[in-house]
């Protein structure tokens, strides 16, 4: 099975990137939209400061014990609310992104896990104001007691093999069908930080 890494929801073609900012944050002065469908960002006029609009970073763990995988249903207040996905969540400033995922997981599911490897990183396109660049781990369980929190409502211990539920994210469902496929092994991580 092929990697695929980039996942859109929308056509970027027809939907322009919508910028959120129009102040300057340095000076408050009005600022100018450069947006394109290839670049978004804006500059103040008076300093001279731009302002880049980034995709938000984030991690998703694929955690595996023995044949079965863990999915979470997201709760109804978060995008795509309802649906089910792989645990994990964005990365905070001050923290790397193997810690985030220990933070995301603890939670989300109530677990420790131990992270194995990198076995890809996404491009979501979700709309024209939520983008993400995804990195996914993968993992075992270690300790804890299995209980949903924070985005999610219900976890359930899934056949790697499938079916599943009906899933909120194209990436989710093509990262577990092709790590079921291929096993990948992905990228080893420092294992400094595979246990907290």
């Amino acid at each position: 099975m092929k990697t695929k890494q980039i996942f859109e929801t929308y056509n970027r073609e027809k939907n322009r990137i919508i910028t959120k900012f129009s102040y300057c944050p340095r000076c408050g002065e009005r600022c100018i939209s450069t947006s394109s469908v290839i670049h978004s960002k804006v500059r103040c006029p008076r300093c001279g400061f731009i302002l880049y609009q980034n995709p938000s970073p984030g991690v998703v763990v694929l955690i595996v014990d023995n044949d079965m995988i863990l999915l979470g249903e997201r709760d109804n207040k978060v995008f795509m609310g309802g649906k089910w996905s792989l645990p994990g969540g964005f990365i905070e400033f001050d923290e790397d992104f193997l810690s985030a995922a220990h933070r995301e997981i603890m939670e989300e599911t109530g677990l420790s896990i131990k992270i194995i490897s990198i076995i890809s990183v996404v491009s979501n396109f979700f709309s024209p104001d939520l983008h993400t660049l995804v990195i996914v781990l993968l993992a075992n369980k270690m300790n804890g007691t299995l209980r949903p929190g924070d985005d999610m409502v219900k976890l359930e211990w899934f056949p790697i093999s499938g079916p599943f539920p009906s899933m909120a994210f194209e990436a989710d469902k093509h990262i577990i069908n092709r790590y079921y496929t291929t096993k990948i092994a992905g990228t080893s991580v420092d294992p400094r930080f595979a246990s907290l």
